[in-house]
Protein backbone atom coordinates (compact mmCIF):
# COMPACT_ATOMS: atom_id res chain seq x y z
CA UNK A 1 0.00 0.00 0.00
CA UNK A 2 0.89 3.51 -0.41
CA UNK A 3 0.75 5.36 2.80
CA UNK A 4 1.65 8.78 4.20
CA UNK A 5 1.15 10.65 7.19
CA UNK A 6 -0.80 13.44 7.13
CA UNK A 7 -1.98 16.26 9.80
CA UNK A 8 -5.15 18.61 9.70
CA UNK A 9 -7.18 20.71 12.65
CA UNK A 10 -9.73 19.67 14.45
CA UNK A 11 -12.75 22.78 15.49
CA UNK A 12 -10.55 23.42 18.63
CA UNK A 13 -7.60 24.47 16.63
CA UNK A 14 -5.67 20.50 18.12
CA UNK A 15 -3.38 19.51 15.09
CA UNK A 16 -4.69 15.79 14.42
CA UNK A 17 -2.16 13.03 12.49
CA UNK A 18 -3.31 10.54 10.60
CA UNK A 19 -2.46 8.39 7.84
CA UNK A 20 -3.75 8.01 4.20
CA UNK A 21 -3.27 4.63 2.67
CA UNK A 22 -3.87 4.58 -0.99
CA UNK A 23 -4.36 1.62 -3.51
CA UNK A 24 -0.89 0.57 -4.83
CA UNK A 25 -2.49 -0.01 -9.00
CA UNK A 26 -4.90 2.66 -9.23
CA UNK A 27 -6.52 5.84 -8.09
CA UNK A 28 -8.83 5.85 -5.66
CA UNK A 29 -12.58 5.30 -6.72
CA UNK A 30 -13.77 6.33 -3.13
CA UNK A 31 -12.39 7.72 0.14
CA UNK A 32 -13.27 6.60 3.47
CA UNK A 33 -13.08 7.13 7.10
CA UNK A 34 -11.93 4.98 10.39
CA UNK A 35 -12.55 5.87 13.59
CA UNK A 36 -10.86 3.59 16.07
CA UNK A 37 -12.63 2.85 19.67
CA UNK A 38 -12.34 4.29 23.00
CA UNK A 39 -8.44 5.51 24.11
CA UNK A 40 -7.23 3.38 20.90
CA UNK A 41 -5.24 4.36 18.07
CA UNK A 42 -4.86 4.60 14.27
CA UNK A 43 -1.72 1.54 14.55
CA UNK A 44 -4.42 -0.46 16.15
CA UNK A 45 -3.45 -3.93 14.36
CA UNK A 46 -6.77 -4.34 13.53
CA UNK A 47 -7.30 -1.19 12.58
CA UNK A 48 -4.30 -1.22 9.90
CA UNK A 49 -5.87 -4.54 8.93
CA UNK A 50 -9.31 -3.62 8.01
CA UNK A 51 -8.49 -0.25 6.17
CA UNK A 52 -5.80 -2.15 4.08
CA UNK A 53 -8.72 -4.32 3.07
CA UNK A 54 -10.43 -1.60 1.77
CA UNK A 55 -7.32 -0.19 0.36
CA UNK A 56 -6.98 -3.17 -1.86
CA UNK A 57 -10.32 -2.84 -3.21
CA UNK A 58 -9.73 0.63 -4.18
CA UNK A 59 -10.58 2.57 -1.48
CA UNK A 60 -8.21 5.56 -0.21
CA UNK A 61 -8.57 4.98 3.71
CA UNK A 62 -7.76 8.29 6.11
CA UNK A 63 -6.93 6.56 9.94
CA UNK A 64 -6.07 9.24 12.44
CA UNK A 65 -6.11 9.87 16.26
CA UNK A 66 -8.61 11.36 17.78
CA UNK A 67 -7.46 14.43 20.00
CA UNK A 68 -5.34 13.67 22.71
CA UNK A 69 -4.10 10.03 21.57
CA UNK A 70 -1.21 8.47 19.38
CA UNK A 71 0.69 10.77 17.72
CA UNK A 72 -2.46 13.88 17.68
CA UNK A 73 -2.30 16.47 19.56
CA UNK A 74 -4.62 17.90 22.16
CA UNK A 75 -5.41 17.10 26.09
CA UNK A 76 -7.68 14.02 26.15
CA UNK A 77 -8.94 14.73 29.48
CA UNK A 78 -10.48 17.96 28.04
CA UNK A 79 -12.29 15.65 25.04
CA UNK A 80 -15.57 14.10 25.18
CA UNK A 81 -17.55 11.87 22.80
CA UNK A 82 -18.82 15.51 20.66
CA UNK A 83 -15.44 15.84 20.31
CA UNK A 84 -14.69 12.65 18.72
CA UNK A 85 -17.53 14.12 16.30
CA UNK A 86 -15.69 17.18 15.54
CA UNK A 87 -12.69 15.34 14.34
CA UNK A 88 -14.33 13.17 12.36
CA UNK A 89 -15.97 16.33 10.28
CA UNK A 90 -12.33 17.96 10.61
CA UNK A 91 -10.85 14.89 8.91
CA UNK A 92 -13.60 15.10 6.10
CA UNK A 93 -13.31 18.21 5.55
CA UNK A 94 -9.29 17.65 5.33
CA UNK A 95 -10.27 15.14 2.29
CA UNK A 96 -12.63 17.30 0.64
CA UNK A 97 -9.88 19.41 0.39
CA UNK A 98 -6.80 18.11 -0.82
CA UNK A 99 -8.58 14.86 -2.77
CA UNK A 100 -12.19 13.98 -2.74
CA UNK A 101 -15.00 14.23 0.12
CA UNK A 102 -15.37 10.80 2.20
CA UNK A 103 -18.30 8.71 0.93
CA UNK A 104 -17.69 5.94 3.64
CA UNK A 105 -17.38 6.14 6.92
CA UNK A 106 -16.32 3.14 9.34
CA UNK A 107 -16.35 3.43 12.84
CA UNK A 108 -14.88 0.28 15.38
CA UNK A 109 -16.61 0.75 18.81
CA UNK A 110 -17.24 4.04 20.61
CA UNK A 111 -15.70 5.04 16.91
CA UNK A 112 -18.95 3.66 15.58
CA UNK A 113 -21.10 5.46 17.71
CA UNK A 114 -19.12 9.16 16.67
CA UNK A 115 -19.27 7.97 12.64
CA UNK A 116 -23.63 7.31 12.89
CA UNK A 117 -23.64 10.78 14.68
CA UNK A 118 -21.02 12.58 12.12
CA UNK A 119 -22.37 11.11 8.83
CA UNK A 120 -25.70 12.82 9.25
CA UNK A 121 -23.45 16.15 8.92
CA UNK A 122 -21.39 15.35 5.94
CA UNK A 123 -23.77 15.51 2.93
CA UNK A 124 -21.27 13.14 0.48
CA UNK A 125 -21.11 10.26 2.99
CA UNK A 126 -23.50 7.01 1.50
CA UNK A 127 -23.17 4.88 3.44
CA UNK A 128 -21.69 3.96 7.16
CA UNK A 129 -20.16 1.11 8.64
CA UNK A 130 -19.97 0.15 12.80
CA UNK A 131 -17.91 -3.03 14.25
CA UNK A 132 -18.88 -3.50 17.58
CA UNK A 133 -20.33 -0.35 18.22
CA UNK A 134 -22.54 0.46 21.49
CA UNK A 135 -26.52 1.24 21.02
CA UNK A 136 -25.68 4.34 23.53
CA UNK A 137 -22.46 6.30 23.51
CA UNK A 138 -22.52 5.90 27.59
CA UNK A 139 -21.78 2.35 27.52
CA UNK A 140 -18.27 3.23 27.42
CA UNK A 141 -18.76 3.91 31.58
CA UNK A 142 -18.37 0.05 32.38
CA UNK A 143 -14.84 0.78 31.56
CA UNK A 144 -14.91 3.55 34.17
CA UNK A 145 -16.98 1.49 36.67
CA UNK A 146 -14.27 1.84 39.62
CA UNK A 147 -13.71 5.63 39.17
CA UNK A 148 -17.23 6.71 38.61
CA UNK A 149 -17.77 7.99 41.92
CA UNK A 150 -14.77 9.93 42.02
CA UNK A 151 -15.04 11.45 39.04
CA UNK A 152 -19.00 12.67 40.00
CA UNK A 153 -17.56 14.00 43.09
CA UNK A 154 -14.32 15.22 42.17
CA UNK A 155 -15.01 16.33 39.34
CA UNK A 156 -12.07 13.92 37.28
CA UNK A 157 -10.43 10.71 38.22
CA UNK A 158 -7.57 9.12 36.60
CA UNK A 159 -8.51 5.18 35.62
CA UNK A 160 -6.66 2.77 34.05
CA UNK A 161 -7.75 1.55 30.64
CA UNK A 162 -6.02 -1.27 28.74
CA UNK A 163 -2.76 -0.80 30.68
CA UNK A 164 -2.36 3.10 30.36
CA UNK A 165 -4.00 5.73 32.58
CA UNK A 166 -6.17 8.27 31.50
CA UNK A 167 -7.59 11.31 32.87
CA UNK A 168 -11.68 11.17 32.76
CA UNK A 169 -13.76 14.30 33.87
CA UNK A 170 -17.15 14.48 34.47
CA UNK A 171 -17.98 16.40 31.19
CA UNK A 172 -16.75 13.35 29.70
CA UNK A 173 -19.81 11.65 31.49
CA UNK A 174 -22.09 14.34 31.22
CA UNK A 175 -21.71 14.60 27.42
CA UNK A 176 -22.15 10.79 26.93
CA UNK A 177 -25.50 10.70 28.30
CA UNK A 178 -26.51 13.52 26.29
CA UNK A 179 -26.43 11.66 22.63
CA UNK A 180 -29.40 8.74 21.62
CA UNK A 181 -27.77 7.19 19.53
CA UNK A 182 -31.06 4.82 18.13
CA UNK A 183 -32.59 7.88 17.73
CA UNK A 184 -29.79 9.10 15.09
CA UNK A 185 -30.03 5.61 13.54
CA UNK A 186 -33.55 6.23 12.69
CA UNK A 187 -32.87 9.28 10.95
CA UNK A 188 -29.59 8.15 9.47
CA UNK A 189 -30.53 8.91 6.08
CA UNK A 190 -27.81 6.66 4.55
CA UNK A 191 -27.00 2.92 4.11
CA UNK A 192 -26.28 1.40 7.51
CA UNK A 193 -23.85 -1.90 7.62
CA UNK A 194 -23.60 -3.59 11.17
CA UNK A 195 -21.23 -5.90 11.86
CA UNK A 196 -20.79 -7.15 15.55
CA UNK A 197 -19.39 -10.69 17.17
CA UNK A 198 -21.81 -12.65 19.06
CA UNK A 199 -18.72 -13.54 21.27
CA UNK A 200 -18.40 -9.77 22.22
CA UNK A 201 -17.74 -9.24 25.53
CA UNK A 202 -16.71 -6.21 25.81
CA UNK A 203 -19.85 -4.55 23.51
CA UNK A 204 -22.56 -7.14 23.86
CA UNK A 205 -24.44 -8.04 20.92
CA UNK A 206 -27.62 -7.33 22.40
CA UNK A 207 -26.23 -3.67 21.29
CA UNK A 208 -25.38 -4.77 17.36
CA UNK A 209 -29.85 -5.35 17.47
CA UNK A 210 -30.95 -2.08 18.98
CA UNK A 211 -29.57 0.21 16.56
CA UNK A 212 -30.61 -2.18 13.71
CA UNK A 213 -34.09 -2.47 14.99
CA UNK A 214 -33.89 1.83 15.43
CA UNK A 215 -32.27 2.31 11.94
CA UNK A 216 -34.69 2.29 8.59
CA UNK A 217 -33.58 0.63 5.34
CA UNK A 218 -30.86 0.35 3.79
CA UNK A 219 -29.42 -1.98 6.65
CA UNK A 220 -27.96 -5.20 6.80
CA UNK A 221 -26.25 -6.87 9.51
CA UNK A 222 -23.21 -9.30 9.56
CA UNK A 223 -22.18 -11.80 12.63
CA UNK A 224 -18.92 -11.60 12.69
CA UNK A 225 -18.79 -14.95 14.43
CA UNK A 226 -15.68 -15.92 16.88
CA UNK A 227 -14.08 -12.54 17.06
CA UNK A 228 -13.27 -10.77 19.72
CA UNK A 229 -13.83 -7.19 20.61
CA UNK A 230 -11.15 -5.56 19.40
CA UNK A 231 -10.91 -7.86 16.22
CA UNK A 232 -7.46 -9.49 17.53
CA UNK A 233 -7.57 -11.80 14.95
CA UNK A 234 -6.21 -10.22 11.82
CA UNK A 235 -7.93 -12.59 9.45
CA UNK A 236 -11.49 -11.34 11.32
CA UNK A 237 -10.43 -7.28 10.74
CA UNK A 238 -9.21 -8.50 6.84
CA UNK A 239 -12.51 -10.11 6.81
CA UNK A 240 -14.59 -7.21 7.81
CA UNK A 241 -12.37 -5.08 5.51
CA UNK A 242 -13.72 -6.93 2.67
CA UNK A 243 -17.58 -7.46 3.64
CA UNK A 244 -17.67 -3.62 4.06
CA UNK A 245 -15.98 -2.91 0.91
CA UNK A 246 -18.48 -5.12 -0.98
CA UNK A 247 -21.60 -4.39 1.01
CA UNK A 248 -20.27 -0.31 -0.04
CA UNK A 249 -19.82 -0.54 -4.03
CA UNK A 250 -24.27 -1.01 -4.01
CA UNK A 251 -23.95 2.61 -2.74
CA UNK A 252 -21.02 4.47 -3.00
CA UNK A 253 -20.10 5.75 -6.84
CA UNK A 254 -18.32 2.47 -8.34
CA UNK A 255 -15.98 2.70 -11.70
CA UNK A 256 -17.60 0.89 -14.56
CA UNK A 257 -16.01 -1.93 -15.65
CA UNK A 258 -13.62 -1.20 -18.95
CA UNK A 259 -15.56 -1.26 -22.05
CA UNK A 260 -12.94 -0.72 -24.77
CA UNK A 261 -13.32 -3.67 -27.64
CA UNK A 262 -11.51 -4.66 -30.84
CA UNK A 263 -11.12 -7.10 -33.39
CA UNK A 264 -7.63 -7.59 -32.19
CA UNK A 265 -6.16 -10.00 -29.77
CA UNK A 266 -4.86 -6.84 -27.63
CA UNK A 267 -6.05 -3.34 -27.54
CA UNK A 268 -4.33 -0.34 -25.33
CA UNK A 269 -6.23 3.29 -24.50
CA UNK A 270 -5.28 5.88 -23.02
CA UNK A 271 -6.87 9.25 -21.93
CA UNK A 272 -5.39 12.56 -22.36
CA UNK A 273 -5.82 13.30 -18.21
CA UNK A 274 -4.14 9.61 -17.40
CA UNK A 275 -0.71 10.36 -17.72
CA UNK A 276 0.55 6.68 -19.10
CA UNK A 277 -1.91 4.54 -17.07
CA UNK A 278 -3.02 2.67 -20.03
CA UNK A 279 -6.25 0.30 -19.86
CA UNK A 280 -5.87 -3.05 -21.94
CA UNK A 281 -7.76 -5.41 -22.85
CA UNK A 282 -5.60 -8.71 -24.02
CA UNK A 283 -8.51 -11.43 -25.13
CA UNK A 284 -11.09 -11.46 -22.34
CA UNK A 285 -9.08 -9.93 -19.34
CA UNK A 286 -8.79 -5.89 -18.58
CA UNK A 287 -5.03 -5.27 -17.43
CA UNK A 288 -3.01 -1.85 -16.93
CA UNK A 289 0.18 -0.31 -18.13
CA UNK A 290 2.07 2.24 -16.62
CA UNK A 291 5.53 4.30 -16.20
CA UNK A 292 7.56 4.31 -13.40
CA UNK A 293 6.74 7.92 -10.67
CA UNK A 294 10.29 9.09 -11.76
CA UNK A 295 9.07 9.36 -15.63
CA UNK A 296 5.54 10.76 -14.66
CA UNK A 297 3.92 7.37 -14.60
CA UNK A 298 1.80 6.23 -11.34
CA UNK A 299 3.45 3.08 -11.50
CA UNK A 300 -0.01 1.53 -11.29
CA UNK A 301 0.99 -1.32 -13.58
CA UNK A 302 4.18 -3.02 -15.30
CA UNK A 303 5.73 -0.76 -17.84
CA UNK A 304 5.55 -1.70 -22.05
CA UNK A 305 9.46 -3.61 -21.86
CA UNK A 306 7.86 -5.05 -18.39
CA UNK A 307 4.95 -6.79 -20.58
CA UNK A 308 6.85 -7.78 -22.79
CA UNK A 309 9.33 -9.63 -21.04
CA UNK A 310 6.36 -10.95 -18.80
CA UNK A 311 5.78 -12.38 -21.87
CA UNK A 312 8.90 -14.20 -22.42
CA UNK A 313 8.74 -15.34 -18.81
CA UNK A 314 5.78 -17.23 -19.19
CA UNK A 315 5.91 -18.82 -22.25
CA UNK A 316 9.22 -20.34 -21.27
CA UNK A 317 7.36 -21.71 -18.35
CA UNK A 318 4.75 -22.82 -20.23
CA UNK A 319 6.86 -24.15 -22.91
CA UNK A 320 9.31 -26.56 -20.50
CA UNK A 321 6.23 -27.58 -18.55
CA UNK A 322 4.52 -28.90 -21.62
CA UNK A 323 7.87 -30.71 -22.69
CA UNK A 324 8.35 -32.49 -19.52
CA UNK A 325 5.36 -33.54 -19.38
CA UNK A 326 5.01 -35.26 -22.55
CA UNK A 327 8.33 -36.53 -22.00
CA UNK A 328 7.33 -37.78 -18.16
CA UNK A 329 10.36 -35.88 -16.78
CA UNK A 330 10.09 -34.87 -12.72
CA UNK A 331 9.64 -31.06 -13.24
CA UNK A 332 7.94 -30.20 -10.19
CA UNK A 333 7.93 -26.19 -11.09
CA UNK A 334 9.98 -23.92 -13.21
CA UNK A 335 10.79 -20.28 -13.01
CA UNK A 336 11.66 -18.01 -16.32
CA UNK A 337 13.05 -14.99 -14.37
CA UNK A 338 13.57 -11.90 -16.74
CA UNK A 339 14.25 -8.53 -17.21
CA UNK A 340 15.49 -5.63 -20.22
CA UNK A 341 18.77 -4.10 -20.50
CA UNK A 342 17.22 -0.96 -21.43
CA UNK A 343 15.18 1.00 -19.81
CA UNK A 344 11.63 2.06 -21.36
CA UNK A 345 11.38 5.80 -20.46
CA UNK A 346 15.14 6.28 -22.55
CA UNK A 347 13.97 4.50 -25.84
CA UNK A 348 10.38 5.93 -25.63
CA UNK A 349 11.73 9.58 -25.56
CA UNK A 350 14.39 8.88 -28.40
CA UNK A 351 11.68 7.32 -31.03
CA UNK A 352 10.87 10.19 -33.30
CA UNK A 353 14.72 10.81 -33.75
CA UNK A 354 16.19 7.18 -33.95
CA UNK A 355 13.97 5.13 -36.11
CA UNK A 356 16.44 2.11 -35.28
CA UNK A 357 15.78 1.95 -31.78
CA UNK A 358 15.01 -2.03 -30.90
CA UNK A 359 14.90 -3.78 -27.88
CA UNK A 360 18.97 -4.77 -27.04
CA UNK A 361 19.16 -7.82 -24.90
CA UNK A 362 16.81 -9.65 -22.65
CA UNK A 363 18.10 -11.58 -19.14
CA UNK A 364 17.00 -14.79 -18.31
CA UNK A 365 17.84 -17.01 -15.65
CA UNK A 366 15.72 -20.23 -15.21
CA UNK A 367 15.42 -22.47 -11.92
CA UNK A 368 14.10 -26.35 -12.61
CA UNK A 369 12.92 -27.55 -9.73
CA UNK A 370 12.68 -31.05 -8.88
CA UNK A 371 14.64 -34.65 -9.12
CA UNK A 372 16.21 -33.83 -12.85
CA UNK A 373 19.50 -35.36 -13.99
CA UNK A 374 22.00 -33.25 -15.69
CA UNK A 375 21.10 -34.50 -19.14
CA UNK A 376 17.09 -33.67 -18.56
CA UNK A 377 18.24 -30.30 -17.25
CA UNK A 378 20.80 -29.36 -20.10
CA UNK A 379 17.63 -30.61 -22.72
CA UNK A 380 15.12 -28.54 -21.08
CA UNK A 381 17.86 -25.07 -21.33
CA UNK A 382 18.07 -26.08 -25.56
CA UNK A 383 14.04 -25.78 -25.40
CA UNK A 384 14.11 -22.64 -23.35
CA UNK A 385 15.33 -21.12 -26.10
CA UNK A 386 12.84 -22.67 -28.37
CA UNK A 387 9.67 -21.22 -26.66
CA UNK A 388 7.29 -19.49 -29.45
CA UNK A 389 7.68 -16.30 -27.87
CA UNK A 390 11.54 -16.86 -27.66
CA UNK A 391 11.82 -17.32 -31.25
CA UNK A 392 9.17 -14.56 -32.40
CA UNK A 393 11.39 -11.79 -30.04
CA UNK A 394 14.63 -13.56 -32.10
CA UNK A 395 13.58 -13.41 -35.31
CA UNK A 396 13.04 -10.46 -37.66
CA UNK A 397 9.71 -8.49 -36.96
CA UNK A 398 7.47 -6.48 -38.94
CA UNK A 399 4.84 -4.26 -37.66
CA UNK A 400 2.00 -2.81 -40.09
CA UNK A 401 0.00 0.06 -39.08
CA UNK A 402 -2.96 1.82 -40.56
CA UNK A 403 -4.78 4.35 -39.03
CA UNK A 404 -8.85 3.49 -38.02
CA UNK A 405 -11.36 5.56 -39.24
CA UNK A 406 -13.90 7.52 -36.39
Amino acid sequence: MKTEKVHFENPRGDLLTGRLALPPDQHPHNFAIFAHCFTCTKNLFAVRQLSDALTREGFGVLRFDFTGLGESAGDFSQTNFSGNVGDIQAAAAFLEKRYQAPSLLVGHSLGGAAVLMAASSLPSVRAVATLGAPSEPQHVTHLLRSSLEEIKSEGKAKVQIGGRGFTIEKQFLDDLQAHVLPEVAKNLGRALLILHSPQDQVVGIKNAEEIYYSARHPKSFVSLDGADHLLSSGSDALYAGKVIANWASRYVPWPKPAKIKSEHQVVARLEKEDGYTTELKVGRHYLTADEPVDFGGNDFGPSPYEWVSAGLSACTSMTLQMYARRKGWPLEAVEAHTSYSKEHAVDGADCDTNSKSKIDTFHREIRLIGPLDERQKSRLLEIADRCPVHRTLDSPTEIKTKLISE
